[in-house]
């Protein structure tokens, strides 16, 4: 009998490297000369994996966002972590905002991304594995084939392929 060869696509992130960008971030709020005097702010949530952002203005907001996600490329965490909410009032005319940080497959992304793999018409198999997608062939080429496919397609979610065997 053949040997199968197989791997997994998760979708993690590291959150070391959150925390010290947050930290890179609010140092660089901080020191910037467009933010003084302003009670603008970047706070992280490590429990409920949340950041929240609070500007004086839309301008502000835009610029918080801007030095979170240059925080977060320098660091190598993927800005498709990121799960802006809608933006809401805050107390005396502040704008507050919350990113959550995505870690994890939701079972909606991962049957679409079974979709994908199997609208490609690449001869693996898939199976959903709670937070995990494994995937299966006889050949290790398809494998290949298939991480080479899914990093072309812009999915919405970060994408790590782990256990490859």
């Amino acid at each position: 009998m053949a040997d199968k060869f197989s791997f997994d696509i998760v979708s993690e992130v590291n959150m070391m490297e959150v925390e010290n960008a947050v930290n890179q971030a609010q140092k660089e709020l901080a020191n910037r000369f467009d933010f003084k005097g302003s009670k603008s702010s970047i706070e992280l949530n490590k429990n409920d994996k949340k950041i929240t952002l609070v500007a004086d203005d839309d301008f502000k907001m835009k610029a918080l966002k801007d030095i979170l996600e240059g925080r977060f490329a320098k660091r190598g965490v993927s800005i498709k972590s990121l799960d802006y909410k809608s933006q809401e009032k805050a107390f005396e005319g502040y704008i507050r905002q919350a990113a959550e940080i995505i870690s994890g497959l939701p079972a909606d992304r991962a049957k679409e991304l079974v979709r994908l793999i199997k609208d490609s018409k690449i001869k693996v198999q898939t199976q959903i594995d709670g937070s995990k997608i494994k995937v299966i062939s006889n050949k290790k080429d398809d494998l290949q084939e298939v991480i080479a496919y899914l990093k072309k397609t812009s999915f919405p979610l970060p994408l790590q392929f782990t256990n490859y065997r």
